[in-house]
């Protein structure tokens, strides 16, 4: 994978960012390296589906520090594998943060993101603990939360345009989108279906049309 900076290096600006933004207890270059490799790993299979030059550039995946989607994408994947690998929980919280503070990305390490997924404008989005499965898209002020303590499934190929929201017990079928600022409650969409509105009034259309996002 292409990178805009080294992995030493990447590592050292990672623990900078935290140690400059919390204060309780300075976080040493050694408390994370050993979980680099891996989450540089998921971040290169997960950029090397992705049908965008700045992601893929046609031979190899591109990751860019200063790019925002990217690099809270990466910052996911990092606290991710800090927790599932049962390393420090409070770097994992800090990374967390991190991610909120610089993208306004709320996804808790704890959630089970897909190996290939992607954000674009991740602003006041919010992944809660639902079931996601591969080639999930999600733009900004997106919303994925419980009703009654009930989280929703996404099958394969779901896009979440800006401004929409899937809560409760919602099981959305394979290649399935929901438009802008809709609203989906309690409820199940068939496979190649777009959704448009919200609970009290709606239209479903049919949606063959794979996103252009994806290499498969």
């Amino acid at each position: 994978m292409k990178m805009s900076l080294p992995k030493e290096e990447l590592t050292l600006y990672v623990v900078r960012q935290l140690n400059n933004n919390f204060y309780d207890k300075a976080i040493d270059i050694k408390d994370i390296s050993d979980y680099m490799d891996t989450a540089i790993q998921r971040v290169e299979y997960c950029f090397s589906r992705v049908n965008n030059k700045y992601f893929f550039d046609g031979s190899s995946s591109v990751f860019n520090h200063l790019h925002g989607d990217q690099y809270c994408m990466f910052l996911y994947y990092l606290s991710n594998t800090i927790y599932k690998k049962n390393g420090d929980i409070n770097i994992c919280s800090k990374l967390f943060l991190l991610n909120k503070m610089l993208h306004g990305l709320d996804a808790f390490y704890e959630i089970s993101l897909p190996d290939i997924f992607l954000v674009v404008h991740p602003l006041a989005t919010v992944l809660g603990r639902g079931v996601y499965s591969d080639y999930f898209v999600v733009y900004q002020r997106c919303g994925i939360g419980s009703n009654h303590n009930v989280y929703p499934q996404l099958g394969k190929h779901v896009t979440m345009h800006p401004g929409s929201s899937v809560l409760g017990n919602s099981t959305i079928g394979n290649n399935c989108k929901i438009a802008a600022e809709s609203l989906i409650i309690d409820r199940s969409l068939e496979d190649n279906m777009l959704y448009i509105g919200n609970p009290k009034q709606h239209t479903l259309k049919t949606n063959y049309q794979h996103s252009s996002f994806w290499f498969e």
